[in-house]
């Protein structure tokens, strides 16, 4: 296998996280997204939405996409389980992934991607050129908060994010927390049950992956 990455971006970082958890080493190339290698001809062949991460098998096959990516890293490494591993966890777990995904990634990368300086023709991710928008960044901020709070509630008597186990759902919603630090939103002083979840996930030896 081989594993396009980008050690600076958040995406790809979710599947180094999930890996280390499974004990699972990556044949790893570096893409220089600051740079734009992602918008070359050569990667463009690799994956033509010019974007990390991307897993390559040995057959030639390329999955393109951080949860496609971690459902065969499960299948070729079942323990421990990130997935859930009853019927109902794993339906709890793909749920909360999914609402990580929509409510918060999407909602900082409207806020960062429509006021960063470097993206004035790419907020949004793609081979396109998209125009910035400031009232999307504004408007991101405001979902990034909500957000938060809708963790801080749902952490409030469980100790992660999808119940008992730790799971991809924790993987995904610790890496949107530190992606927020980007536009300079951190946990809020009032959130208690998120920080105390935060120091616990964010301390396990796969996060510095």
């Amino acid at each position: 296998m081989k594993f396009y990455d980008c050690t600076t971006a958040p995406s790809p970082r979710r599947v180094r996280i999930f890996a280390a958890e499974k004990g699972i080493e990556l044949d790893t190339v570096q893409v220089d997204l600051a740079n734009g290698e992602q918008f070359g001809a050569e990667f463009r062949q690799i994956n033509p939405d010019c974007a990390v991460p991307v897993l390559e098998l040995d057959d030639g096959t390329r999955l393109s996409e951080v949860v496609a990516i971690c459902q065969y890293l499960e299948g070729q490494q079942a323990e421990p389980a990130l997935f859930g591993r009853t019927l109902v966890e794993r339906a709890l777990v793909t749920m909360w992934n999914i609402k990580i995904e929509q409510q918060g990634f999407l909602a900082v990368q409207e806020a960062f991607r429509n006021a960063a300086k470097g993206l004035k023709q790419h907020a949004i991710t793609g081979p396109r050129q998209f125009s910035q928008i400031p009232e999307l960044a504004e408007r991101g901020r405001e979902r990034i908060h909500l957000f938060l709070e809708k963790l801080d509630g749902q952490l409030a008597d469980k100790p992660c994010i999808a119940g008992e186990n730790f799971s991809i759902a924790d993987i995904s919603a610790m890496v949107v927390v530190d992606f927020v630090g980007w536009i300079k939103i951190g946990i809020p002083e009032d959130a208690l049950h998120l920080a105390r979840w935060y120091e616990s996930v964010s301390s396990r030896p796969s996060a510095t992956a």
